[in-house]
């Protein structure tokens, strides 16, 4: 299994949590949100989707990953920043940890390496799992 970590693209002054993002999904067409974790701004971790679900997050990798979004990661005009809270990343590196045993996750990526044409999620994901010993 892999761990597919995505932003929502948003400013660092706008906070929200699992309820707006589901709304956002079922507006593009899901039946709910696609993700399976959510992580708000002040490093909250909240539940999606159910992780015997089938995610909505990365099309060549749905049917074998977990989707874990972190909110921010954009500015106002649509562009991409690191932007996140450090309790943010600690609130993902503890949710990895958690999955790693759980599922043997053998692979960790960022939505960008699977799908190119997307900056998600504003930061290098290969690198900080290496910085983080994960």
């Amino acid at each position: 299994s892999t761990i597919v970590i995505h932003c929502t693209q948003t400013p660092s002054d706008m906070d929200f949590g699992v309820d707006k993002v589901t709304q956002w999904h079922i507006n593009r067409g899901f039946d709910t949100i696609g993700y399976h974790y959510l992580i708000k701004r002040d490093g909250t971790l909240q539940t999606g989707r159910d992780e015997d679900l089938v995610g909505a997050h990365a099309v060549a990798v749905n049917g074998t990953s977990i989707g874990i979004a972190l909110v921010g990661g954009g500015t106002a005009d649509m562009g991409w920043e690191n932007n996140f809270e450090p309790i943010q990343f600690e609130t993902l590196k503890s949710i990895i940890i958690k999955l790693k045993d759980k599922y043997s996750i053998q692979k960790i990526i960022g939505h960008s390496e699977v799908e190119s044409t997307k900056q998600c999620p504003s930061f290098d994901v290969p690198k900080w799992l290496e910085k983080n010993n994960i």
